[in-house]
């Protein structure tokens, strides 16, 4: 698995959760907030997105996060040191 595919697994979620956004609009710089998440889309596409994955990160680690591109790092970091 690569940080590609990891966040075009984001962007996935992130789409069904906002409406009416474009998926090329989704920069990793972002953060969800940004780009018209609410508080409860986030939960909703960062726990979508650790089930497709089977990947799992503390909550803790999880506030740390101020962006699209942090979460696709700490996802492919965890993803490669637990596969």
């Amino acid at each position: 698995m690569n940080r590609e595919d990891i966040l075009a697994t984001v962007v996935k979620h992130l789409v069904e959760a906002v409406d009416d956004l474009d998926p090329a609009e989704v920069d990793p710089a972002k953060s969800m907030k940004d780009l018209g998440a609410n508080s409860l889309d986030i939960v909703e596409v960062v726990s979508r997105t650790m089930r497709e994955l089977k990947i799992k990160i503390p909550r803790s680690e999880l506030a740390r996060l101020t962006n699209v591109g942090e979460l696709v790092d700490m996802l492919y970091e965890v993803g490669t040191t637990s596969a």
